[in-house]
């Protein structure tokens, strides 16, 4: 693979907001999503955005990973769905990383695909609870589960975007139409502006050449919408994970955060991210 350009540091910003929504999908899991939502989400505050990641998967995963425990939470994101008396400010917690808040979930959430279905505008919910805070930031994350239910639906209404990361792997490709065929019905139905901002490759191990093939095909099918930027696969994502920090503050100087800060670097560049 050729030469990852190195792309110019982002502009400080004068202000914040309002916010870019971008949903990270992909139903099938152990593709490096949460790793993904939770390094970009540290590279780009390191770079003075102020970024929210919502965490919208019921394992909790994105808030243990930036050292919350999900199990010892009163409130998460499922309030703020199912409890119109619950507003987003009562939610949302500083993280460890300067200018990274974040909006918890719990297994509380899996309730929610179920109780949303009775519920009148339901693909919207999330976007309805998002609102108030969107001037106060530059980008939100929304990590989603490994899955194309109601609470995906929601993230994909709520967002501006969609960031697919993609494990290096036969099939793990072989999902991702079936996901882009989601987006353009929800683009079509309930989001007219939603797109595909990006596909990152994840997981990416340049000693096979059956990665050097998956990377070679994904970019023949998306062509510019996959990232320069490779996320290779190292032992030191699970131990940050372990350590319930982003890479870049537990291992600021490895590989894998210099990686995930060219690719905040990248996706600025691209305008994905303000």
């Amino acid at each position: 693979m050729g030469r990852v350009t190195d792309f110019p540091e982002p502009t400080p910003l004068r202000g914040h907001g309002p916010a870019r929504v971008i949903a990270l999908c992909n139903q099938k899991g152990g593709v490096g999503k949460t790793t993904t939502t939770v390094n970009l989400a540290a590279a780009l505050a390191e770079y003075g955005r102020k970024v929210l990641v919502v965490d919208f998967d019921p394992q909790g995963a994105a808030s243990a990973g930036l050292g919350v425990n999900p199990n010892e939470l009163d409130t998460t994101v499922y309030d703020l769905l199912m409890r119109s008396s619950v507003g987003i400010d009562e939610i949302v917690r500083k993280t460890p990383v300067d200018g990274l808040d974040l909006v918890p979930a719990n297994i509380d959430l899996s309730a929610a695909e179920v109780q949303l279905v009775g519920e009148v505008a339901r693909e919207s919910t999330l976007a309805r609870g998002l609102r108030p805070v969107l001037d106060d930031y530059d980008v939100v994350l929304i990590d989603c589960q490994p899955s194309l239910g109601l609470l995906t639906v929601n993230a994909l209404v709520a967002a501006h975007g969609v960031i697919i990361p993609l494990a290096c792997e036969y099939f793990a490709m072989r999902g991702v139409a079936l996901l882009v065929e989601t987006i353009d019905k929800v683009q079509d139905r309930l989001n007219p502006r939603l797109a595909v901002d990006a596909i990152i490759p994840t997981m990416y191990d340049g000693r096979t050449l059956h990665a050097q093939e998956v990377v070679e095909r994904v970019r023949e099918r998306f062509g510019d919408k996959v990232t320069q930027t490779m996320i290779h696969r190292t032992v030191k994502f699970p131990d940050a994970t372990v350590a319930a920090e982003p890479i870049t503050t537990f291992a600021p100087k490895h590989t894998g955060a210099e990686q995930y800060r060219t690719l905040a670097r990248e996706l600025v560049a691209w305008g994905v991210a303000a």
